[in-house]
């Protein structure tokens, strides 16, 4: 079932007098349960579409549906309301705060999140995702002990905790060997499946598209 879907949106950026059309009108479903994944050289518009869709920035025009709601439209609190209980990220880098320890870091998203958990609460579901992302043994960490593959985990399990309908990966193997890469697909690709997720990944590396449920070619700003 799609549960989040691109109409004929469009963005141009100005420079001074010069406009350039990244995005030239793109139609995308995504379904729950799957990956999608955005391919596409580098200035394909693969990175905007995304950032667009999980509204980090505006389209210049269409429309974005997401549970009946057009998201091009909601103002700034309605969007961000949106991305912190509905929406997760995982970026190229973790950007974890470096003075909290993983498991304060999963308490923080779920404070900001607004899920309204009791503490007891909150911590049931933490050592749930610390277990579901192989953790668990790790949650009195601080971020200058873990190797890059364990941040990517806790930075997936702080995309997840909330449990979002729609979690956007951006690159997020760039900055790992290609065993930790492996390892952190198969991850996505577990925690999509089992928890039933929509996501949308964008990826350079060809290898991860074998994680994918449907593969989209960007070029030129339009999908094929």
């Amino acid at each position: 079932m799609s549960v989040f879907t691109i109409d004929e949106v469009k963005k141009t950026f100005t420079n001074g007098e010069v406009a350039e059309e990244v995005l030239k009108g793109v139609n995308l479903s995504l379904k729950e349960g799957e990956i999608t994944a955005l391919v596409g050289a580098s200035g394909s518009g693969k990175s905007t579409l995304l950032t667009i869709a999980a509204g980090l920035q505006p389209a210049s025009d269409g429309k974005i549906w997401f549970e009946g709601q057009n998201i091009n439209l909601m103002n700034q609190e309605q969007i961000r309301k949106i991305r912190a209980s509905k929406f997760g990220f995982i970026f190229q880098f973790a950007h974890l705060v470096p003075f909290l320890t993983v498991e304060e870091q999963l308490t923080l998203m779920l404070d900001v999140s607004e899920t309204k958990l009791k503490r007891q609460e909150q911590q049931r579901e933490i050592d749930n995702v610390l277990k579901l992302v192989e953790m668990d043994h790790r949650k009195n960490a601080y971020p200058s002990s873990l190797s890059g593959g364990e941040k990517q985990r806790v930075a997936i399990a702080r995309a997840i905790i909330h449990k979002p309908k729609v979690l956007f990966a951006d690159e997020p193997t760039a900055s790992l060997d290609s065993k930790r890469s492996k390892d952190v697909m198969q991850l996505i690709q577990r925690l999509t499946k089992t928890l039933n997720i929509t996501t949308l990944l964008v990826t350079h590396d060809e290898e991860m598209l074998a994680y994918a449920d449907r593969v989209i070619k960007m070029s030129d700003g339009l999908v094929s």
